[in-house]
């Protein structure tokens, strides 16, 4: 067998063949000095146990409560689960044998640190499951190994990384230590350390066995009375349509019969999309090659941990007494003929893209380049656009769910994500916060469109072994979506960011215009590399975990607005008109604030899931009934509503709100104007003298109170002028139909040049918005939190009659007292936290920052988290008055102080428009 060493010396030297990333497709002829033997390296398969018989091995039911499509990791996991949580008259249907798709050529590594405290708890709950219940429950071993993990740093920058990792670690428990190369050496003597910055050890890591995992699942799950079948593909998904006209799932369809259904959960991996089409559901995956090498014997091998080097783009696996070496390359190849015939299927190994991995493997452990390699694994994996799995409800078709997408991590994600997934089944909502997997993070316009999922798809996986840093940004497929003052404020020298497919305004650099170009592939695939790319070049200044060098200009956009006037450019939020005979009826049950103010109000207000969690918070205007005056007012004859919403999360907002109306069988309308209307923010204590010579009415708190609004002309133009700030200080939001976004953008700099007027972006709103006080939903507020513990009381209209979606949980929660809360921390010493960060009260761990920033007007870095009572007890005002807190951020301890109020106005003047 080829020496790796050796393997690595000729290919390097040989002359590689252009690659196309769109016909990649085609297998070569190797020379034989490389292994061709394509075996996966675990003991046994489900593969040995028989192929595909004539027909399914269990006789289909007539009808069932969910059908869950492919028996891979997350099918096996989400039945299990969908049993355990009492839906026992549940099917999985496998094409072929259980884990014939991807699974079963999975590495199965298991590491529980990641940069997000819901995937750290995603993943603990699957080491349970492997490690401990199955095994509880059936009598049987899945194939656990705990050998611990390494993850290696071979600078300061990834070091820190996995400092944050630690310290996030120690508010679940997670034991995990920072390693000197000497301590590494000695925990892994065949490990080349000369290079090393240092290393985390974490002993509790470890490995599974995909064939043992998902027998064990099954035959608990089947103990449990769900039915497993396995030899049926699946041969059409039958719609109907409901008298509101609703699409939902009525039937699954197979060769051998029909199963009646309501529920259909598709965790067909590579093979998701094609069962989407059949159900007319958009599934944005792409399917590549992704491949490891089995090595022969290795003597000192046995009982090392697994091995992370992403600066070598390389993990070395424990494989008895071998390593499963594999990686994540620049120029993976796409699978675009995605074949229905590929059960126990591998590719032949494309060692020109492959041996990229070789060089840092045998660096880090040099015996590599005398070990031969026993056999090669490369097969068909999914990946997204995000590099994060797809899950939840498909906005196209009611009880459709979907859990593909993994990312080559389904195996290490399953357990904890079909749990979520069983538990969004059963009760509409997952119990975690799952935004960050749900389906409805991505716009509808970017699901179908294949140049946005390949090219994001392709960046995610170059960049999936990168520092995951604070203020990273892709630079595949931008400019999908553009407003009316893109091209004014790209001149100005705006850099932005992408969210939701929008281009929205970051900061701005000082020193000229930094446009976006087309995505290059990172000069993979013949693709000439972009040169002279400003935008990259200020990006990848970003990537630190201390001050940007540009913390300064941020700094004068913040005080800008702080001392003068600031206009935000905020057109990427969702705008949207609620009416019809029952919008009245909808905005009660909706809204947890009473949105029935006279018209010309507007409300911010929370929107609430069945548990109480926060799904939303957005403002709320009442509007005048009458005729349409598009895009500016809707035509009614009744109650009308215009919603604005946060722009990243304005389709999960439209889809939460279509479903809450279609469950509650009410007759509105709800429609979307996002893309009509531009919306600039004015904001600052000269916010009104500007606007007075711009706004052809009278800005007085008499005449114009805060939260109110009213359609008026703006250097003749109509507009819908808002007293809202987002920032704290006084301003009025303006939202302007499209074409006349310019004129009006223009006039407000003009009247605001005598006063220093400037544009400022995102980054500059965070940082004024945290110093506030003022919450980000997915940051300070999620689907988990309640606004009771958000301190969002005051928008909840609990001291009416009237009822609304998650109500009784809130009374209920007031009632006992809170078990968690949001507190305010600050620091004395000028520190960078980002978030993540753990909350010690007392020495003892209570919770980690969610958000993090520096206030610059009262010049202390900022942290809001949630915690908790260690005993389990109500987080009250004294509790957290009468302990001593201290943040963690990579491993140092600060002293903090928490406020139970914003440490900034905290008396609100400055939006009333009150400055001393």
């Amino acid at each position: 067998m080829a020496f790796l060493g050796s393997a690595a010396r000729r290919v390097a030297s040989g002359v590689r063949p252009p690659l196309s990333p769109l016909c990649r497709l085609s297998s070569r002829a190797y020379s034989s000095e490389h292994t061709k033997e394509k075996n996966v390296p675990y003991e046994k398969t489900l593969k040995q146990e028989g192929g595909a018989s004539s027909g399914p091995t269990k006789p289909l039911p007539r009808s069932a409560d969910a059908v869950v499509i492919g028996g891979g990791s997350l099918g096996c996991q989400t039945i299990y689960h969908l049993a355990k949580m009492g839906m026992t008259n549940v099917v999985l249907l496998e094409r072929d044998r259980l884990t014939a798709g991807t699974t079963w050529h999975t590495a199965g590594l298991l590491w529980q640190l990641r940069p997000s405290d819901v995937e750290v708890e995603l993943l603990a709950h699957t080491r349970n499951v492997i490690s401990k219940d199955l095994e509880e429950e059936t009598g049987l071993h899945t194939g656990w190994i705990q050998n611990g993990g390494i993850f290696i740093a071979s600078n300061k920058q990834r070091l820190d990384e996995y400092k944050r990792l630690m310290s996030l670690g120690k508010v679940y428990g997670i034991e995990s230590h920072v390693l000197s190369p000497a301590e590494t050496k000695d925990l892994y003597p065949l490990m080349n350390v000369d290079d090393l910055y240092g290393t985390l050890y974490v002993p509790t890591d470890g490995t599974m066995d995909p064939a043992g995992t998902c027998t064990t699942l099954t035959r608990a799950a089947s103990a449990r009375g769900a039915t497993v079948i396995e030899n049926c593909p699946v041969t059409g998904i039958q719609v109907r349509t409901d008298d509101l006209g609703v699409k939902k799932v009525k039937a699954v369809e197979t060769a051998h019969g029909t199963i009646e259904t309501p529920c259909v959960v598709n965790c067909a991996g590579v093979w998701a999309t094609k069962l989407g089409e059949m159900a007319g559901v958009k599934v944005p995956l792409v399917a590549m090659h992704h491949a490891y090498v089995v090595t022969e014997r290795i003597e000192g091998i046995q009982n090392m941990p697994n091995v992370r080097d992403h600066d070598a783009s390389v993990y070395l696996r424990l494989q008895g007494d071998a390593l499963s070496v594999g990686g994540y390359e620049h120029n993976p190849i796409f699978w675009d003929e995605v074949s229905d015939k590929f059960a126990f299927s591998l590719f032949d190994l494309d060692w020109d893209v492959f041996m990229q991995h070789i060089e840092g493997a045998i660096n880090r452990v040099p015996v590599l380049e005398q070990t031969g390699i026993k056999s090669t694994v490369c097969g068909p994996e999914s990946f997204t656009a995000d590099h994060k799995p797809l899950m939840g409800e498909a906005p196209e078709v009611r009880g459709y769910f979907l859990g593909c997408g993994f990312n080559s991590a389904g195996m290490m994600l399953g357990g904890g994500c079909g749990r979520e997934l069983a538990h969004w089944v059963i009760h509409g909502r997952p119990e975690k916060d799952m935004y960050g997997y749900d389906i409805r993070r991505f716009h509808n316009s970017l699901t179908g469109n294949n140049r946005w999922i390949r090219e994001r798809s392709h960046e995610s996986y170059a960049k999936n072994y990168s520092v995951v840093f604070p203020f990273d940004e892709p630079l595949a497929s931008r400019n999908m979506r553009r407003d009316p003052f893109h091209q004014v404020l790209t001149e100005q020298g705006c850099v932005f960011q992408e969210r939701h497919g929008w281009e929205r305004p970051g900061w701005f650099n000082k020193d000229g215009p930094a446009p976006l170009k087309n995505y290059d592939y990172y000069g993979s695939y013949d693709i000439k590399k972009n040169v002279n790319y400003k935008y990259n070049e200020l990006l990848n200044k970003e990537y630190t975990f201390g001050f940007p060098p540009h913390h300064d200009v941020i700094k004068s956009e913040c005080l800008s607005c702080r001392h003068s006037v600031a206009v935000f450019d905020m057109s990427y939020f969702g705008k949207f008109y609620l009416t019809g005979p029952d919008a009245k009826k909808a905005a009660d049950w909706l809204f947890t604030a009473d949105v029935n103010k006279k018209p010309g109000s507007t409300v911010y207000t929370c929107m609430l899931n069945k548990r109480g969690g926060a799904e939303a918070d957005l403002t709320v205007s009442r509007l005048e009934a009458g005729a349409a005056n598009l895009p500016l007012a809707p035509q009614s004859n009744g109650d009308a509503y215009y919603l604005a919403i946060g722009g990243g999360v304005a389709e999960h907002n439209w889809n939460h709100i279509r479903s809450v109306l279609q469950d509650q069988g009410l007759r509105c309308q709800l429609t979307d104007h996002s893309e009509d209307m531009g919306m600039i923010s004015i904001q600052g204590p000269k916010s009104r003298e500007v606007l007075q010579e711009v706004l052809d009415t009278d800005l007085s708190n008499e005449a114009f109170p805060f939260s109110t609004h009213k359609v008026v002309n703006a250097a003749g133009h109509q507009v819908r002028a808002m007293r809202l700030s987002f920032v704290g200080e006084l301003g009025w939001e303006l939202h302007i139909p499209k074409d006349s976004c310019l004129p009006v953008y223009n006039a407000v700099m003009a009247a605001g040049a005598k006063h220093g007027i400037i544009n400022s972006g995102y980054r500059a709103i965070d940082s004024l918005s945290i110093e506030k006080g003022y919450r980000h939903w997915h940051a300070d507020l999620r689907p988990d939190d309640t606004p009771l513990e958000a301190g969002l009381a005051f928008t909840c209209k609990l001291k009416s009659s009237i009822p609304f979606q998650g109500r009784d949980k809130l009374e209920k929660q007031k009632e006992e007292g809170l078990r968690r809360r949001i507190v305010c921390f600050t620091t004395n010493e000028k520190v960078p936290m980002f978030g993540l960060e753990a909350i010690f009260r007392n020495g003892v761990p209570v919770g980690h920052l969610r958000r993090a920033d520096y206030g610059f007007f009262i010049d202390k870095t900022i942290g809001y988290g949630y915690i908790r009572n260690p005993d389990g007890g109500v987080v009250s005002a004294d509790f957290i008055k009468s302990g001593e807190f201290t943040l963690e951020r990579m491993g140092v301890v600060y002293k903090a102080k928490a406020h139970l109020k914003s440490p900034f106005d905290p008396e609100n003047k400055r939006v009333k428009g009150i400055y001393a």
